[in-house]
């Protein structure tokens, strides 16, 4: 059955919602809807309304929600070990380790964590001792960024993120750090004229910053560029890797080697977990003592991220991404014939972004809402794109269903 008004709601979500917004804080303003459980791609709130998953925890539950096998993975690792600490070693994060470099081709050693942003914090340290270890002074460890990225949240994450609404009212910032515009080679080649960089930061596609995917040729000339003025070539792949794009590892659609990736997201199939591949230029530049983590690499997140990347890397999941991909730019391609609401539809594999019309620009969370209302999960990424990122395994009728609500979702606002 589809949703109706949130608002409608009896008052025992009335009472849990109140709870949120009294005790936690006030960081996020989520919507009025208490979710209790989900199987595939659907979800029922506490009310028993229903809705189609088409954001996936952002991006987050890529195999939907109670996969078998990693439900499995999960309660036959449970009875075990949940936690040993890095003082002693458990088979699942040795195991997901050897799997990581495996699949990545490019990757010698794995640093496991709980999530992107303390992947990417362990990248930027890693950078940073690294070009310590050749000898640069601190003044010569730039790390090039670009606007519109999303890096994380922690103090160096957020000062990689070149975006000033994530950054206000925490200066001072970290140092060492240049911003960029997106695909702009000759601004590329000229930030490496300083002579002082040590690394170029970027999202193979731009999740937060509006789904932009890197243009045909920008990370290979990066690539080229790392290679010549000796910098490190650092891949966010936390919202666009694990089969999002198409292929296991976005980068390989845009033909580079990087000597750093960042995992996380789908990674656990919704379990926390998080990971830096470091390649063999600095394999070995972290030694005993120089980073470390209370919870990474836990037994429980391990078991379930082993199966998650088989599943994952499987064939069969990544042809449906390609099927489901162009299911769903044909659907926004026939939904905008009648309503004429997106500018463009962008993106790779399942992580499509629909960029509204100017006359609809500021919207994208009222459409949101108007979305809720008629039985669809959506996010946004800014104010002015819808976002898609469903599960990796969503079926046709699910595709089907969501792009009707999303359609009737879409006339009801333009009638309000």
């Amino acid at each position: 059955m589809h949703a109706h008004d949130p608002s409608a709601s009896p008052s025992a979500d009335s009472t849990l919602i109140d709870l949120g917004k009294r005790y936690w804080l006030p960081v996020y303003r989520p919507r009025d809807v208490v979710l209790d459980h989900g199987k595939g791609s659907r979800v029922w709130d506490t009310q028993g309304r229903e809705y189609v998953d088409f954001g996936a925890g952002i991006a987050v539950n890529a195999l939907g929600h109670q996969d078998p096998d990693l439900l499995e993975a999960l309660t036959t690792q449970a009875h075990k070990l949940w936690h040993t600490s890095n003082v002693f070693y458990s088979e699942p994060p040795l195991h997901l380790a050897e799997e990581l470099v495996s699949a990545a081709g490019f990757a010698e050693r794995v640093f496991l964590c709980n999530s992107g942003t303390e992947a990417n914090e362990a990248a930027i340290k890693l950078v940073r001792k690294w070009a310590s270890s050749q000898g640069r002074d601190a003044a010569k460890r730039v790390i090039v960024t670009f606007r519109g990225s999303f890096h994380g949240r922690t103090l160096a994450a957020v000062t990689a993120t070149a975006q000033p609404k994530y950054q206000e009212g925490y200066e001072p910032l970290p140092g060492g750090f240049r911003y960029l515009d997106f695909n702009d080679v000759p601004a590329l080649e000229a930030a490496f004229a300083h002579g002082d960089v040590a690394a170029v930061m970027l999202e193979p596609v731009q999740g937060e910053g509006g789904v932009l995917p890197a243009a045909p040729g920008f990370i290979k000339r990066a690539r080229e560029l790392c290679d010549e003025y000796g910098a490190l070539l650092v891949l966010d792949e936390i919202q666009c890797g694990m089969g999002r794009t198409g292929t296991l590892f976005a980068h390989v659609q845009d033909e580079v080697t990087p000597d750093i990736v960042t995992l996380a997201k789908a990674l656990g199939g919704g379990f926390p977990i998080g990971a830096m591949l470091a390649g063999p230029k600095v394999a070995e530049t972290m030694q005993f003592g120089a980073h470390g983590t209370t919870f990474g690499g836990n037994p429980l997140g391990a078991a379930v991220a082993r199966v998650a990347l088989r599943k994952l890397s499987s064939p069969e999941l990544l042809a449906n991404v390609k099927r489901q991909s162009q299911a769903l730019r044909d659907g926004l391609a026939r939904i905008n014939v009648s309503l004429d609401l997106f500018d463009e539809v962008r993106g790779r594999g399942l992580m499509l972004g629909a960029v509204l019309k100017e006359a609809h620009k500021g919207k994208a969370g009222t459409i949101l809402d108007f979305a809720a209302a008629h039985g669809l999960l959506l996010l946004q990424a800014g104010p002015d794109v819808l976002r898609f990122v469903p599960a990796l395994n969503i079926s046709d009728a699910d595709i089907a269903e969501g792009l009707a609500r999303l359609e009737a979702a879409l006339r009801a606002y333009l009638a309000a």
